[in-house]
């Protein structure tokens, strides 16, 4: 597929996993996905008929979510640690845009260029 650099993976924003396939790719249980949704650390995609449907980013998410419950972190730590992370994530982006439009290339302590 051109522009397909994954060879036969989907996308990683592309949602195509379902809640069991996801689970089982995740290491953890259907309820756990269900309970990690409840709380707000991840949002699958719903199909036109409702069913819950999981990207590469998501199980991306869910790998760090589980990484930092295994550590101890309770959900409202996790919560509050995502959200953290995503805000630092938007600002290295936004800072690398502007510094793009000024001419200078991302922030020398980024190492996301």
């Amino acid at each position: 597929m051109p522009g397909h650099e994954q060879g036969h993976l989907p996308l990683a924003g592309h949602a195509v996993y379902a809640i069991s396939v996801a689970a089982e790719l995740a290491g953890v249980g259907v309820q756990t996905l269900r309970l990690y949704e409840q709380h707000g650390l991840i949002s699958p995609i719903r199909s036109s008929g409702g069913t819950r449907r999981y990207s590469g980013d998501d199980l991306a998410r869910l790998a760090r979510i589980t990484a930092l419950a295994g550590q101890g972190v309770n959900l409202t730590g996790i919560a509050r640690i995502l959200d953290l992370e995503d805000t630092n994530a938007a600002l290295r982006a936004s800072n690398d845009a502007l510094a793009a439009e000024q001419g200078r290339g991302p922030h020398p302590g980024n190492p996301h260029p």
